[in-house]
């Protein structure tokens, strides 16, 4: 928690295999991400930014290096001991927003927390929080079909920032494309909002991105080709 630096990752890189072929996805990437920043990540297809993303959201595991996160070391970990990584500090905003069709708006937020084992009272407040800085109280009842492609970003944003009490300062909002699907105008706002709560929240933003309107919005941008990072 005291650490400067909420990501920290030391010469990494990622080899998948296709048969006797091998692919080199990453190639010793170091990279520090300081707590409560706003980092852009951007380059071309098939420079690694969605394999630098899932390695920093402990969804994949580097061939070789070292991946940090919030001061503890994750590149040997157990599967389960990875699973309650991601249940507290990390929260995935994707290009097609991924809510469950079938729950509302509120449900879709709290479900985390449902998961996470946060009591009924404790989810109620933060659930209605997170909603009422999205601007979505009034829509806490309507499913995601409902909703306009942006007030549905919205939620994915409100569900991101739903982690139990004590480790708010410690999570990661990685971002996909997270405007790929909305109109300009759209896209524009919902970013506001992804920094305004993720940074208003304690949290540190990753977005990778095509959209050079979105890098000006962040902090800093790093820019990737064939697997570096080349500034």
């Amino acid at each position: 928690m005291s650490s400067e630096n909420v990501i920290d990752l030391d010469s990494v890189s990622k080899i998948y295999r296709m048969g006797e072929i091998k692919v080199p996805a990453l190639r010793g990437v170091s990279l520090r991400v300081k707590r409560g920043a706003a980092i852009g990540i951007m380059g071309p297809s098939g420079s690694g930014k969605t394999t630098l993303l899932n390695l920093i959201g402990a969804l994949d595991r580097p061939t070789d290096g070292r991946v940090t996160i919030d001061g503890v070391d994750i590149t040997h970990m157990s599967e389960s001991e990875l699973t309650l990584v991601r249940r507290n500090k990390i929260s995935f905003v994707f290009q097609f927003f991924n809510l469950l069709p079938v729950l509302t708006a509120y449900e879709n937020v709290e479900l985390p927390l449902l998961i996470s084992g946060v009591p009924e009272v404790e989810r109620k407040e933060k659930v209605d929080h997170l909603l009422g800085l999205v601007g979505l109280t009034e829509r806490a009842d309507h499913r995601p079909d409902e909703l306009s492609g942006g007030e549905q970003q919205r939620v994915a944003i409100a569900r991101a920032l739903a982690k139990p009490k004590g480790t708010t300062s410690s999570v990661i909002v990685l971002a996909d494309e997270p405007t790929g699907d909305l109109d300009t105008l759209t896209g524009s706002d919902v970013m506001k909002v992804l920094i305004d709560l993720t940074k208003g929240e304690g949290g540190t933003l990753i977005v990778v991105t095509h959209d050079p309107d979105v890098g000006k919005q962040m902090d800093k941008v790093y820019n990737m080709r064939d697997g570096r990072i080349v500034d």
